[in-house]
């Protein structure tokens, strides 16, 4: 069940946020609205509404989670560039995912979306200098962040939920 659950495995980083890590990182924030595009592309609407797992998300709710969530990050990025340490507020990503839009949309609205978002935020984010990386929000319940490290963080979310869709349409024999 965990490999259905973190098929790629819990978001960990234990070395230097240099150069070439912010780059890859980016470079994975730039790309997922392809690769995620890729994952969906070609699935019934019967399959986009398969869970990945037992009790878990349909392909089309974590499609929108996606968006919903890399938004939110978005504005955190934002924050922190415009604000000192500034105190986010936590969204309860369940809830939202049992919301109509995320239980029934076309998931294209949500990849369109992704499309323009990550172009604007990766190419932002390629501003960045390397101070800028140090600077941090305060989520109320992990407490102090850095930019660099929710870099790393929304980099490997996005790989996460690719993998859950990539996964399953192994495991159905999906093409």
């Amino acid at each position: 069940m965990e490999d259905l659950k973190y098929p790629i495995g819990l978001f960990r980083f234990e070395g230097e946020f240099d150069r070439q890590v912010k780059d890859n990182w980016i470079g994975e924030l730039a790309s997922l609205p392809v690769r995620l595009r890729q994952a969906a592309t070609g699935l019934s609407a019967e399959q986009l509404d398969t869970p990945y797992r037992p009790d878990g998300w349909t392909v089309r709710q974590v499609v929108h989670h996606v968006a919903d969530s890399h938004m939110n990050s978005y504005i955190r990025f934002k924050l922190v560039a415009t604000e000192s340490e500034p105190v986010i507020k936590p969204y309860l990503e369940e809830r939202w995912a049992e919301l109509a839009d995320a239980k029934s949309a076309p998931v294209e609205g949500s990849l369109a979306l992704l499309d323009a978002l990550h172009d604007r935020w990766a190419s932002w984010l390629r501003t960045l200098n390397e101070p800028e990386w140090e600077k941090a929000f305060v989520h109320p319940v992990s407490g102090k962040t850095t930019l660099g490290t929710v870099l790393g963080l929304y980099a490997w979310h996005g790989n996460h939920h690719v993998a859950h869709i990539t996964s399953l349409r192994e495991r159905m024999g999906w093409s």
